[in-house]
């Protein structure tokens, strides 16, 4: 019989093998490459995985367990490690960012004495999602299950359909680095920069002249 120290051991090892084989065949998914990029390097907006509609977001579920690192750092979350004991032994810089593409996901929280647990409700919250409804006329043309189907030709059409995203994607009076408003724009086409430039174009989003922030145009 295991003792209780040797069953905990054993359920550890399991569950991070487990964790692993999850993980490796998400990874083996076609995702779009932009996805695993953000997840790998980190890069990640401040709103704790939160979309602007409220609730995690299953894209950057599935980009976080794709992570290695992240996959390795959420399995021993799991388990209770302590922050300073999640990826014992990577570099500082690997350990903060597989923590950030974790906490940018929703899969783990920070508590009030700033340690790391998992999200109860993360994989639940995900289930009962209802996909973005559409009005039947007007942008809905140009969309299929949320996502820009195509880019109307008319130009007048065109800056309705980018209206819409500039107003459900970014509110009044936020400042989004370019990563950020990526981040965002990725909810509604994997072409992100194509979406960010024609938001740009058409007046929707305004940035400093170095580039280093963005906003959306105030509506007059």
């Amino acid at each position: 019989m295991l003792g209780q120290t040797g069953a905990r051991r054993f359920d550890i090892l399991s569950l991070l093998a487990a964790a692993a084989e999850i993980g490796g065949a998400i990874s083996r998914l076609s995702l779009p490459s932009q996805w695993l990029t953000w997840a790998q390097q980190g890069e990640v907006n401040a709103l704790g995985g939160a979309s602007n509609q409220g609730g995690p977001h299953w894209r950057r579920v599935v980009a976080a367990l794709a992570n290695r690192d992240a996959r390795t750092a959420y399995a021993q979350i799991v388990l209770g490690a302590k922050a300073p004991d999640v990826l014992a032994g990577m570099s500082e810089q690997r350990r903060t960012r597989a923590v950030e593409v974790l906490l940018a996901a929703g899969l783990v929280e920070r508590t009030r004495a700033n340690e790391l647990e998992a999200s109860g409700t993360i994989f639940q919250d995900l289930l009962t999602q209802q996909p973005r409804r559409l009005p039947q006329t007007g942008v809905d043309r140009f969309m299929r299950l949320g996502r820009i189907d195509r880019y109307p030709a008319n130009m007048a059409q065109r800056r309705e359909l980018l209206a819409w995203i500039a107003g459900d994607a970014i509110r009044q009076g936020e400042e989004l680095t370019e990563q950020q408003v990526n981040e965002r724009l990725l909810s509604y086409t994997d072409d992100v920069v194509l979406l960010r430039r024609y938001l740009i174009d058409f007046g929707l989003l305004t940035r400093t002249p170095s580039g280093s922030s963005y906003s959306r145009q105030e509506e007059e």
